[in-house]
């Protein structure tokens, strides 16, 4: 079952106080209700280290209550204010490293994956002050279809044209009368719920898995073969979008792949740092022995 917790207004809009009370809420009635995965479909900029804000610390004491957590990166990616093309625009609390932070690629409305291609929307890392890498996956986050709330009117009026076409008619309407209870949206806020989803399937078939464990076998055995950049041109704006560890992170989920995988893996999880080298003009995974990619070592 689904629990909801009153995090933002009818207008989308909230404060760390209100995200933070639904969170903690969750870890509340953790037990009463067997909750066992978090998703947090927001965000706001990031102000400072992770080991001081308050939706970072409220994240954290979910996943270590036993709560997988899965948040959006951001819908940045286009933000090129700072010169650099959308990098280091990770929203909080996605800039956690325990959290499962995602990101959105573009299904292009067909069933097959191999034509996939990353968004050009979505936030990359790494995050800003901490310089965690981030996301961890992606996931379809494109022209999502979903079931509209008669409480998202704002939302409806906010992006006319959005009601989905062709298989959501109205039962027994014709053609010309589309329904009113799906609605299309675009972001890294819809590629959460499908890495949420997969950290159900994961858990429903094995309950003793942590979120530590569940993390490691989505980004483990998420779908790894990507072109080296594409071309899109968006609003009359062409961008060149790189597929790398910043922009991808692990990889597109694959949820068939993570059922299949029965490992347990015993090290924390935790999202890894990056440090420049002026020196070689390199990038470089931060030495953590104690976390499960603690051997890597370059990223670029």
């Amino acid at each position: 079952g689904l629990v909801n917790f009153h995090a933002l207004d009818l207008n989308g809009q909230g404060t760390d106080a209100s995200v933070v009370y639904a969170i903690y809420g969750s870890i509340m009635l953790k037990t009463i209700y067997n909750i066992r995965v978090l998703n947090i479909s927001l965000g706001r900029p990031v102000y400072e280290s992770y080991t001081k804000d308050p939706l970072c610390q409220a994240v954290e004491a979910a996943w270590k209550a036993g709560i997988v957590v899965v948040v959006a990166a951001g819908n940045d990616g286009r933000d090129n204010t700072a010169g650099t093309n959308g990098y280091g625009t990770i929203d909080a609390p996605g800039n956690d490293p325990y959290v499962i932070t995602v990101g959105a690629m573009n299904a292009m409305g067909t069933p097959v994956r191999n034509d996939d291609i990353m968004t050009t929307y979505s936030s990359k890392g790494p995050t800003p002050i901490d310089h965690i890498v981030k996301p961890d996956l992606v996931a379809p986050g494109n022209q999502v279809v979903s079931l509209q709330a008669s409480s998202t009117a704002t939302l409806v009026v906010a992006n006319p044209g959005n009601i989905p076409l062709a298989s959501y008619y109205k039962t027994n309407a014709p053609p010309t009368q589309l329904s009113s209870k799906y609605f299309t949206l675009s972001g890294t806020s819809m590629a959460a719920p499908v890495v949420s989803g997969a950290a159900a399937l994961l858990l429903q078939q094995n309950p003793t898995l942590t979120p530590d464990q569940v993390k490691a076998r989505l980004m483990r055995n998420a779908y790894k073969v990507f072109p080296q950049t594409s071309t899109i041109v968006s609003d009359g704006q062409t961008f060149v979008v790189q597929y790398d560890v910043f922009t991808v992170g692990a990889g597109y989920l694959d949820i068939q792949a993570a059922l299949a995988d029965t490992s347990l893996s015993t090290l924390p999880a935790q999202s890894p740092a990056v440090a420049y080298d002026p020196v070689t003009g390199s990038v470089y995974f931060v030495n953590n022995s104690s976390a499960l990619w603690g051997d890597r070592k370059s990223v670029v």
